[in-house]
C-alpha cells in the first residue's frame, strides 16, 4: 500500500476529524469521502494505491466513523458536514483544483460542503453510487432493497438485531464477485465498528440539493451500478440530469461498491474524468 500520514483537523464544532495523505504533494489533490458506516480504509489497497500514483489523495473519516471523533449529536446539521470537509481542505491549504469524491452517503456530504462554502476550492465532482438528498419523497436519495431491508434493526445496539439486519447490506458492498470474501468481510467489520447511534443519526435528517446540482459551476462525474441496492440507480439519474456539465458512467449489474468489483476499472474511469478537467 502507498505510503500514506495520519492527520487531523478540527471542524466547525470542534470534532477531530482524521485522514490519510498519500501521493506527491505536489499533484492535484483528491479528497475520499466514505459512505454510511464506513471509513477510510474501505476503498481497498488496489484503488488508494492506483489513485496515489497520480493525486495527492486525501482520504477522511467522516464524523462517527473510523479515528474521528463520534459527538453526542449534530449529525442532523449540514454545516457540521460541510465543516469537516472545510476544516480538512484547510488545514491541507487547499483552495482550488481539488477533485472531491464521495460514495454513497460521501455525496450528501460533498452537497453539504458545496452549499455552505461553494465550488471554489473545487476543480470537479465525482459522485460514486452517491445520494444527493435525504428524507421521503427525494428522488435524489432513492435507496434501495438491501438499504430497505436493514433498516429499523441495523441501528440495534443487541449484536444478534444489528449483524442479522447487516447482512443483505453487507453483501451489497461487494456483489456476487469471485475473491471478495476477504473484502467484504472487512467492509462488514467497519459497518458493525459504527456505533449504532451513529448509524442511526446519519438517517435522522432530511435535505435536498437538487437546486445546488442544477447550479453547480464545476464537471461531475456520476458513476453508479445498475443493480444497485443500497442506493438505487434512479439516485444518480436524477443528479445526473440536474447537472449542466456531467458524465454519465453507469455499470451494468453492479451493486453498491463498483470499486470493489473493478479497481482497475474504477481507478482509470476516475482519472480519465480528472485528466479532462
Amino acid at each position: 500500500m502507498a505510503k500514506s500520514e495520519v492527520r487531523q483537523a478540527s471542524s466547525i464544532d470542534g470534532t477531530n476529524i482524521v485522514y490519510r495523505v498519500s501521493g506527491d504533494p505536489a499533484a492535484r489533490p483528491l479528497v475520499l469521502l466514505h459512505g454510511w458506516a464506513q471509513s477510510s480504509v474501505c476503498w481497498g489497497e488496489g484503488v488508494l494505491n492506483g489513485l496515489a500514483d497520480s493525486y495527492r489523495l486525501i482520504a477522511v473519516d467522516l464524523r462517527g466513523h473510523g479515528y474521528s471523533d463520534a459527538p453526542a449529536d449534530g449529525y442532523a446539521d449540514p454545516l457540521n458536514w460541510a465543516g469537516d470537509v472545510h476544516a480538512v481542505l484547510t488545514a491541507e491549504a487547499i483552495d482550488a483544483n481539488a477533485v472531491l469524491l464521495g460514495w454513497s452517503y460521501g455525496g450528501l456530504v460533498i452537497c453539504d460542503y458545496l452549499a455552505e462554502h461553494g465550488s471554489a476550492a473545487a476543480a470537479g465532482v465525482v459522485l460514486v453510487g452517491a445520494i444527493t438528498g435525504i428524507g421521503r419523497g427525494e428522488a435524489g436519495g432513492k435507496v434501495g432493497s438491501s438499504m430497505r431491508a436493514a433498516i429499523p434493526d441495523a441501528m440495534s445496539e443487541v449484536p444478534s438485531v444489528a449483524i442479522r439486519a447487516l447482512g443483505s447490506f453487507g453483501n451489497a458492498l461487494t456483489g456476487p464477485v469471485e475473491g471478495k470474501g476477504a473484502q467484504a468481510q472487512q467492509l462488514f467489520g467497519l459497518t458493525l465498528a459504527t456505533p449504532p447511534r451513529v448509524r442511526a443519526a446519519l438517517f435522522d435528517r432530511t435535505a435536498s440539493h437538487d437546486a445546488l446540482l442544477s447550479s453547480l459551476e464545476v464537471p461531475a462525474l456520476v458513476l453508479h451500478g445498475t443493480a444497485d441496492t443500497v442506493v438505487d440507480v434512479s439516485s444518480g439519474r436524477h443528479a445526473a440530469s440536474l447537472i449542466p456539465q456531467v458524465t454519465e458512467s453507469y455499470w451494468e449489474g453492479v451493486d453498491h461498491g463498483p470499486f470493489v468489483t473493478d479497481p482497475a476499472r474504477f481507478v482509470a474511469e476516475v482519472g480519465a474524468f480528472i485528466e479532462g478537467l
